[in-house]
């Protein structure tokens, strides 16, 4: 199979991954487990929120990652290095230094803003209310917020022309050739290594310096995308596998959840037992959802054809528009489900919304959607070797992740 007949089920499954992190941020409002550290807490929690939130967050940002790396090889085969980095620098940097300062200050003022008159304040607002009286400010953190992705994704692209420039590959394309059973047998193991450090449920490494399990942990998946790419085979010799896959990866989590306390137990660093039950779930949930996409996903679908254009937008602006709207209903009394619905729909509706009213027809709207037409050019690497190259006088459409 060509990496342009895979084109349709990667941007599809990156569509429904943006979907699940709405839902994920949503739930943390009603989460037991972020109750004393979520600003948006609400009175309203119960442990099923944690049940079904820290699944979604088992494998939703692994398939980013995952879908990252395909489209990173995909670029290297088309323009080299080179193309990948200008693609990385216009469609990833580019908005990360201009969306960073503007979600920063916006989560800023919300937040400020709910500490001064919030009536129900959840345990944040209310220890930044008693701050704020003190010292007649608000204290700062600075951070990546959930922009993360993006710092790390730039990093891993550095990554990718080191492990070109000492033939790291190599290692790699060994890997993937290896017998199908091993891969999900053994990869977790090794996934296993940072969550020891990172703990359950991993925490999102959003500090303004990159952390070592993260890199490990990530550019894990970021190389097995990678390889999904350069290794047309391997998704056919695990695809007999993704029944078994599912069903492992919930009695895992499953396990995990319990000998827990449904998460309650959870610290850091955490034990080896809970960090392999937690590799294993994530791992087999990720393979399991690129094998279903490409399965069910791998046709033109014009609604997930939208979903997948919008999902950058979607990602960038939700969690400002999701607080704004979850502090504003703490002080409303109906129960945490309707809360989380709302949340949830009304997130959707006006990031949707304007995306498609004032940024799909935009110059920044090209350019988050990768329809900005550029020349290719053959380029003059070692990586022509390795990668089949299109003909250089072909204009192509960017549509990685």
């Amino acid at each position: 199979m060509q990496a342009e007949d895979r084109l349709h089920y990667m941007d599809h499954l990156r569509a429904l991954a943006m979907l699940a992190g709405v839902l994920f941020h949503a739930a943390l409002a009603y989460s037991p487990l972020m109750h004393p550290i979520w600003p948006t807490a609400d009175t309203g929690r119960s442990i099923v929120v944690d049940g079904a939130a820290w699944f979604l967050h088992l494998f939703r940002m692994p398939l980013f990652f995952v879908v990252a790396g395909f489209f990173a090889a995909l670029l290297v085969a088309r323009r080299g290095l080179g193309g990948l980095f200008r693609n990385r620098c216009a469609r990833v940097l580019l908005p990360l230094l201009l969306f960073l300062p503007l979600v920063t200050a916006s989560m800023y003022g919300l937040t400020q803003h709910a500490a001064a008159t919030v009536l129900h304040p959840s345990p944040v607002l209310a220890w930044l209310r008693a701050y704020i009286d003190q010292h007649d400010t608000m204290p700062f953190v600075p951070g990546w917020a959930h922009l993360w992705f993006l710092f790390y994704l730039m990093l891993f692209t550095v990554l990718v022309w080191v492990a070109s420039a000492l033939e790291l590959r190599r290692i790699g394309d060994s890997l993937a050739s290896l017998p199908a059973a091993l891969i999900p047998a053994v990869l977790p193991v090794w996934l296993a290594l940072p969550l020891v450090w990172a703990g359950v449920p991993w925490p999102a490494p959003d500090a303004l310096l990159p952390s070592l399990w993260a890199l490990v942990f990530f550019g894990t998946y970021f190389a097995l995308g990678y390889g999904m790419y350069t290794r047309a085979d391997l998704l056919d010799r695990l695809r007999p596998l993704s029944s078994w896959l599912l069903y492992g990866a919930v009695a895992a989590y499953a396990l995990l959840f319990w000998s827990s306390g449904g998460f309650t137990a959870a610290v850091r660093p955490s034990s080896w037992g809970h960090a392999l039950l937690q590799a294993y779930a994530g791992c087999w949930l990720t393979l399991w959802c690129v094998l279903v996409a490409r399965r069910w996903l791998d046709v033109r679908n014009r609604t997930l054809r939208w979903l997948a254009d919008a999902s950058y937008w979607v990602y960038l602006v939700h969690l400002p528009v999701l607080f704004a709207i979850q502090y504003g209903l703490l002080d409303m009394r109906q129960h945490w489900s309707v809360k989380f619905a709302l949340a949830t729909v009304c997130t959707l509706a006006v990031s949707f919304a304007s995306y498609q009213a004032l940024v799909r027809h935009t110059l920044i709207g090209r350019l988050l959607d990768g329809k900005l037409t550029v020349t290719a050019r053959r380029p003059a690497t070692a990586s022509d070797a390795i990668f089949p190259v299109p003909d250089p006088q072909v204009d192509m459409k960017e549509r990685d992740a």
